[in-house]
């Protein structure tokens, strides 16, 4: 598995209003092709927000990260996506009451 840290810079005087906006694109990862989960992050200074995804791997997680998604989210904050790629071989859920550990390969 394949943690992606995405962070990109935000202007917002109401952050409710830029949660609602958030909201508003969670259609489009429901169910998405490789993604085990996804986290909508607010820094505490207002300043930059910052998804953070689980996928099952690297190459399902640059499929999403294209070109084209790159030039919209240049678009909408004004500039290029900061994305960190981790290695996550374990995963402790105690929503679901289950720890994934994957071997390496």
């Amino acid at each position: 598995m394949i943690v992606a840290q995405v962070r990109f810079p935000i202007d917002v005087a109401d952050q409710q209003k830029f949660i609602d906006q958030m909201a508003a694109t969670t259609p489009k990862y429901e169910g998405l092709d490789g993604l085990i989960r996804k986290y909508y992050m607010i820094h505490e200074d207002g300043n930059s927000a910052c998804g953070l995804y689980l996928w099952a791997s690297k190459e399902k997680a640059q499929a999403w990260y294209n070109d084209e998604w790159t030039q919209y989210m240049t678009e909408a904050w004004g500039q290029p996506p900061q994305i960190t790629y981790y290695q996550c071989p374990i995963v402790v859920d105690n929503e679901i009451d289950k720890t994934i550990v994957e071997t390496a390969a």
